[in-house]
């Protein structure tokens, strides 16, 4: 029993994305996310805290670098300051570089400084790099620092005014991808943030029967969506979930703040 558990443990740990705080190559990290709320003009600060759980003295190095969400939903890091929504400028960091001894906590300190006539939604990533000095006779040509990564962090940062509500979400283009002899139908539809505003969408398939009027909840999936991005998203299915007929098939997207429901149908038949 105890072995059944530690593989659960095991197995909670690999799969979650955005953990409350991160450990890796004996150091944690903490908080996981950070979320400012800088008015324009404003300027906010968060403290990022970084304890050292090796047992010899680790160097650490801060880096901000961009990142956006690609269709499938996975997180894709890029070049700092190379996106729309890049926080990188407005973010500075005390100290970006810190030495700890064995157990030693420190804690840095994040700031941002919003510009006074900008409104809208930014964000970058910190890469906390755990990093040792090489010997000339180890170290790589290709490192001219001389230094060598031997794990990192990495901490989400996002910022948006309180006072900037640009929510808006739209989801369109409904249509079966079922393939092969599958005991499953998928059916895929887009989900595009068309607002200003990092937003939590629920998306709920439903089918209703165009002879009887009943309707059936197949599936719901949720997700976050950063502005201006685009989610593909794969609902699915069962072959058995629904007695024979016709169907009007609907995804509906709700992405609260008091927005109206938006949706996508097609028709389709069960044999």
């Amino acid at each position: 029993m105890i072995h059944n558990l530690f593989k659960n443990i095991v197995f909670i740990l690999i799969v979650l994305k955005i953990p409350a705080f991160g450990i890796a190559q004996d150091f944690e990290v903490s908080p996981g996310i950070m979320k400012f709320t800088a008015e324009p003009g404003e300027s906010k600060t968060m403290a990022l805290t970084i304890i050292n759980h090796a047992n010899v003295d680790q160097d650490f190095n801060i880096i901000v670098k961009d990142f956006m969400f690609n269709k499938e939903g996975a997180l894709v890091q890029m070049p700092e300051g190379s996106t729309e929504h890049s926080l990188a400028k407005w973010i500075s960091i005390n100290p970006p570089h810190v030495k700890l001894v064995p157990n030693e906590t420190k804690q840095i300190i994040v700031s941002i400084q919003a510009p006074a006539d900008d409104y809208t939604t930014r964000w970058a990533s910190l890469l906390i790099r755990s990093v040792s000095e090489q010997t000339a006779a180890l170290a790589d040509k290709k490192v001219q620092t001389g230094l060598m990564v031997a794990g990192q962090i990495v901490i989400q940062v996002y910022q948006s005014p309180k006072s900037n509500i640009n929510y808006k979400m739209k989801i369109t283009g409904i249509t079966e991808i079922t393939t092969g002899q599958d005991s499953i139908r998928r059916f895929k539809a887009l989900v595009d943030n068309i607002g200003d505003k990092i937003t939590n969408c629920k998306v709920t398939l439903l089918a209703n029967n165009l002879s009887t009027a009943e309707e059936t909840v197949i599936q719901t999936i949720n997700f976050k969506m950063l502005p201006d991005g685009q989610r593909e998203i794969i609902l699915k299915m069962p072959k058995d979930a629904l007695p024979p007929g016709k169907y009007a098939l609907a995804a509906i997207l709700d992405y609260g703040k008091q927005s109206n429901l938006e949706g996508t149908q097609m028709v389709i038949t069960v044999n």
